[in-house]
């Protein structure tokens, strides 16, 4: 699972501080929503723009964030994405100079450490 286009927290469209209960109650929510074949839970929003999103993407989630390891993996990632800016002030992150995906991680990576 790529973390930042397909990160658990983004495929359920959770916060960060989700509980277990939350995350359980979201994805079945997204499973029925899926298996009645709605539009609107075919996607999922992530820094990279809308992903598709599968029954399986939706398991694959939840598991993940079960497992206390594989979550602490995703939350800087999706912390990241909450907490950053609409646009950093010019000069305080150098352009790295990536493009496209590489562009977008590179980004998320400079926002962890960023302090205003």
């Amino acid at each position: 699972m790529d973390q930042l286009a397909d990160n658990p927290f983004f495929v359920l469209e959770l916060p960060p501080t989700a509980t277990p209960m939350e995350i359980e109650r979201q994805g079945k929510m997204i499973l029925a929503r899926l298996e009645l074949g709605l539009a609107s839970a075919q996607t999922h929003p992530s820094p990279l723009g809308p992903r598709p999103r599968s029954a399986d993407d939706v398991r694959r989630a939840m598991q993940a964030l079960a497992d206390p390891r594989r979550r602490l993996a995703a939350e800087p990632f999706a912390l990241a994405a909450t907490m950053a800016p609409a646009s950093p002030p010019p000069g305080d992150i150098p352009d790295s100079g990536a493009v496209g995906a590489d562009a977008a991680v590179v980004d998320v990576a400079a926002l962890l450490w960023w302090r205003p």
